[in-house]
């Protein structure tokens, strides 16, 4: 398998732009992208893609439309709908590359605009990896993000920490109740928002459980 390339897609507005995991022959693919803090060579990404592709799926994790604009920085709400765009177009991308299925995630905010797309457009992936999905901001459980979660129709694959401040185990528990479709939580003990990666620290052991979870959950094409 050869490294991830530098990868650019400047024909869509906004362009598809991050890196790509290609190993031989692959069959599916998997677009996923990064926090609101964060970018595509964050390191979780990474590490995330890499056990994907070491799997035979193509990845290609990429910079959301606010991060391609400026590189530091919070996402503003104005830009929601473009970020979902450019997750959009990511997938019609690798639908070029691979003769398979595609899937969709993101870390984070990145997880909640992929759901919120899959939401609005039921066919455009057959399934979604949302790692930390932010169910509410810290401290305001009140506040749940779960209102578009009923009209999700593909596999949803909930990676949590016991210590993420954004939603509790039995919180997210709750949530994916919501979605009609086929879901499973895969829990990180003592992990917070990070699932371990923060830093220079890695939880070296979790993107292959991610992994083997998530081919579960959809099962073979």
């Amino acid at each position: 398998m050869s490294s991830p390339r530098v990868f650019v897609d400047n024909t869509f507005d906004p362009p598809v732009r991050g890196f790509l995991h290609e190993p031989d022959s692959p069959q599916d693919g998997l677009v996923f992208t990064h926090g609101a803090g964060g970018n595509a060579r964050a390191p979780l990404l990474v590490a995330i893609a890499d056990a994907f592709a070491a799997a035979g799926y193509a990845v290609l994790r990429c910079d959301l439309p606010y991060r391609q604009a400026r590189p530091f920085g919070p996402p503003r709400p104005a830009e929601a709908v473009r970020d979902r765009q450019g997750l959009e177009n990511a997938a019609l991308v690798l639908k070029k590359i691979v003769p398979g299925r595609v899937f969709l995630g993101g870390q984070s905010y990145g997880g909640r605009q992929a759901s919120m797309l899959c939401a609005e457009q039921p066919g455009l992936v057959k399934g979604l990896l949302l790692t930390s999905y932010p169910l509410h901001p810290p401290g305001k459980a009140d506040r749940k993000r779960t209102e578009h979660l009923p009209d999700l129709r593909v596999p949803v694959l909930f990676v949590s920490g016991t210590k993420d401040p954004f939603g509790t185990i039995e919180e997210i528990d709750a949530a994916r109740k919501l979605i009609p479709g086929k879901t499973a939580l895969l829990i990180a003990e003592d992990a917070g928002h990070d699932l371990g990666f923060k830093g220079k620290t890695r939880n070296d052991e979790l993107p292959a459980r991610v992994c083997a979870a998530f081919q579960r959950l959809i099962g073979r094409s």
